[in-house]
């Protein structure tokens, strides 16, 4: 072979690397993550939710891709960032919150989804039933919403002499406030407890919200089920402690923060199970096919050092009872 005929096939040869490379590259399935919140906030989660997926032989990067869009709280956003998704081509979509769930079933009726929600997924529409979803969308549920009366409850047991219990709710989650309401007033119908409904959607939102709470009016229920509470739990912590009103909320990041009590779900563990089923319709498993799992862990988180400032006395057994206590 003459040089100059080495040099050139040579040539077409380094040409053609970066081509093959990239063509090695797409033939990676490309997983779409679609949120309500931010990627700093949800850490935690999306280790659980990677940690499924590798459960099913899928690891980021080196056989799967994930093409992440947060809403950042903005949950108007959610429309535009599920489209941008289905343009992408992607091979699922994990929505991971009652807004990017909605989002998504708006703007697909092919792409398999796979959701995480603290709602019911038949009566927001998102599946015809739990046994048998149909359809393109599957996933796993929290026990927070039906766990709200509860939270109420247990407001009342810590501060059995207070009338009016106050709750807050995001008016930019529409649906899910609605059913936080609904159940949270009759709970407080059959405690004897007046409700007061605070509306929130940003920081700046709660801080007035806490704020415009009277003196001895009572504590305050965070409504869970909500992305926009969930991410900013330590900044709501630190509001309910500096204005002197006691909360319960979900998740143990809010008690580590200075929260009195926690109480929900484990948002983590339906994580994990997105993680899964993402990863069984990835290797041809068909979300119409695939029940909806009921996350059934429920966690709850107590600090006694908020309560001792507040002047509050917790009962032993709810001590015995919780997964941590801070003091």
């Amino acid at each position: 072979m003459q040089r100059r005929e080495f040099l050139t096939l040579l040539g077409g040869a380094a040409a053609a690397w970066p081509l093959a490379a990239r063509a090695q590259h797409t033939t990676m399935p490309v997983v779409g993550f679609l949120n309500g919140a931010s990627a700093e906030s949800y850490a935690r989660f999306l280790r659980e939710f990677r940690r499924g997926l590798n459960s099913m032989g899928f690891i980021e990067g080196q056989n799967v891709t994930v093409e992440y869009r947060w809403a950042e709280g903005h949950y108007d956003r959610l429309p535009e960032l599920a489209a941008d998704l289905i343009r992408r081509r992607v091979a699922v979509i994990a929505a991971t919150s009652t807004p990017a769930a909605l989002a998504a079933k708006a703007a697909t009726t092919t792409i398999p989804i796979v959701f995480t929600t603290a709602s019911d997924p038949v009566s927001l529409g998102l599946v015809a039933s739990l046994a048998r979803p149909g359809g393109n969308m599957t996933g796993a549920t929290q026990l927070n919403m039906e766990l709200g009366p509860k939270r109420l409850e247990l407001m009342h047991q810590l501060l059995p002499k207070a009338s009016t219990i106050a709750l807050a709710v995001n008016p930019t989650n529409p649906r899910v406030a609605a059913v936080q309401t609904r159940d949270a007033q009759e709970a407080a119908r059959a405690l004897g407890l007046q409700l007061r409904i605070l509306e929130a959607s940003t920081e700046a939102d709660f801080e007035k919200a806490v704020a415009s709470l009277p003196k001895g009016a009572g504590g305050l229920v965070i409504g869970a089920g909500d992305s926009f509470f969930l991410s900013e739990t330590a900044q709501f912590a630190a509001i309910s402690m500096r204005h002197g009103v006691p909360t319960i909320s979900n998740g143990r990041e809010f008690a580590a923060a200075g929260g009195l009590f926690s109480y929900g779900g484990s948002v983590a563990d339906s994580y994990l199970l997105a993680g899964v089923y993402t990863g069984r319709i990835l290797t041809g498993e068909k979300a119409a096919e695939l029940p909806v799992q009921r996350s059934s862990k429920v966690e709850m988180y107590i600090n006694l050092k908020t309560a001792k400032a507040l002047g509050i006395t917790v009962p032993p057994g709810l001590v015995i009872a919780a997964d941590e206590v801070f003091e």
